[in-house]
């Protein structure tokens, strides 16, 4: 049956598909920014060193699926949509550099922040893990906002690029619309990595550290949401990227309001979204439950597969163009081809077992919870 449908599907049905797929690949990358965010808290709730060596050895055992779902995301886009890896990536290279800059340096601050004769000290790599957590964070969601309010490129006839700010996609972080989005996921993340913690941590002899986390989940839940209103406010009456049935980009008043009239999924994503991250956040903060992750986290995913879908879905440029509208990428104009997008939904249905090997990765790194004997013990050194 699934190779009847591959063999009849249409361009433009495996065009929806994979900006679906590419959508639940980033939503769960917003989801798995609790790593991020638990790296923040680190100044916040940890006070002693045996509470540093939780934190940071807790996170220490999911750190690699955050940058693998990253470099994957990236990569399904440049397969799916090589068009607009080409674009974003080839010309707002700073801030492309700038993010991926800021994953080095958490890589090598978990590796080599308790080595021996570490001649930085502790603080230089903790330090580092907040810049990843704060400014690497931030500049993704303000690209993401770059969705709806546009770039500074132009494309030739032939594809070729020309950005036309000097910033080459810097320019990004000026705009109050794409802060908000970043911020939103700075204090998101950081409310998720709040309550991973509580879930990954036994805190018998640490139940201070166990208190101050649930204090956090709630602090940055609350922060988080004139953020998340200011997005909204700004979302439903902005005016959108419109595609006619020839391919021609025009401004839409309303659109992406309209996108969510029109394909009531979203609305139902968006709504059942934030219902579960609130929902986790007062199991976490008003009850002694260490389960609200779960709750939060499925909700993250449901709210940024409802901001990718907005963006892409209901014949609507994804990434526009501030300077040409008809250079704009849309799903339709910025996709590889037919015999591609079937060969990658061929290779797209391992995607189960993969996603079954990490859930069964995941269940046995925390069969046993990161605990002071552990983080004080005779392997400690083993440790991040």
């Amino acid at each position: 049956m699934i190779a009847y449908w591959l063999e009849t599907a249409t361009l433009a049905q495996l065009q929806g598909l994979w900006w679906f797929l590419c959508s639940v690949l980033g939503s769960l990358l917003i989801f798995l920014f609790f790593v991020q965010g638990g790296q923040t808290l680190l100044w916040q709730v940890a006070k002693t060193d045996v509470e540093k060596s939780l934190v940071i050895n807790s996170l220490g055992k999911k750190w690699e699926l955050t940058f693998t779902t990253l470099v994957t995301f990236g990569g399904a886009l440049f397969a799916a949509f090589p068009k607009f890896y080409a674009t974003s990536f080839g010309g707002a290279y700073w801030v492309w550099m700038l993010i991926l800059f800021t994953f080095i340096i958490q890589a090598v601050s978990y590796e080599y922040r308790t080595k021996p004769r570490n001649i930085f000290g502790a603080k230089v790599y903790e330090t580092f893990l907040l810049i990843n957590g704060s400014v690497g964070v931030l500049l993704i969601g303000a690209a993401v906002g770059t969705f709806f309010t546009g770039s500074n490129f132009t494309l030739s006839s032939y594809n070729l690029v020309t950005w036309t700010s000097s910033l080459r996609g810097l320019e990004a972080a000026f705009s109050l619309f794409n802060l908000s989005v970043g911020l939103f996921l700075v204090f998101n993340a950081r409310a998720l990595g709040a309550m991973y913690l509580l879930n990954n941590i036994d805190f018998t002899g640490a139940e201070e550290l166990e208190e101050r986390l649930r204090e956090a989940t709630f602090k940055n839940f609350t922060l988080s949401l004139p953020f998340l209103g200011w997005f909204l406010l700004q979302i439903i009456p902005m005016d959108g990227y419109a595609v006619s049935a020839t391919g021609e980009v025009f401004r839409q008043s309303f659109k992406y309001l309209l996108n969510l009239v029109q394909v009531p999924a979203l609305a139902v994503s968006l709504v059942v979204g934030l219902a579960l991250v609130i929902t986790g956040v007062m199991l976490t903060a008003k009850t002694k439950a260490k389960c609200g992750i779960w709750s939060s986290g499925l909700g993250t995913v449901l709210v940024g597969m409802t901001i990718f879908g907005m963006a892409g879905f209901n014949n609507t440029a994804f990434y526009p163009s501030k300077v040409d509208l008809q250079s704009s990428l849309t799903i339709h104009n910025a996709s590889s081809s037919l015999y591609t997008l079937q060969t990658m939904t061929w290779v797209a249905l391992a995607i189960p077992v993969v996603l079954l090997y990490v859930a069964y990765v995941w269940r046995s790194l925390d069969m046993k919870k990161v605990s002071v004997a552990e983080v004080t013990g005779p392997e400690a050194e083993e440790l991040y």
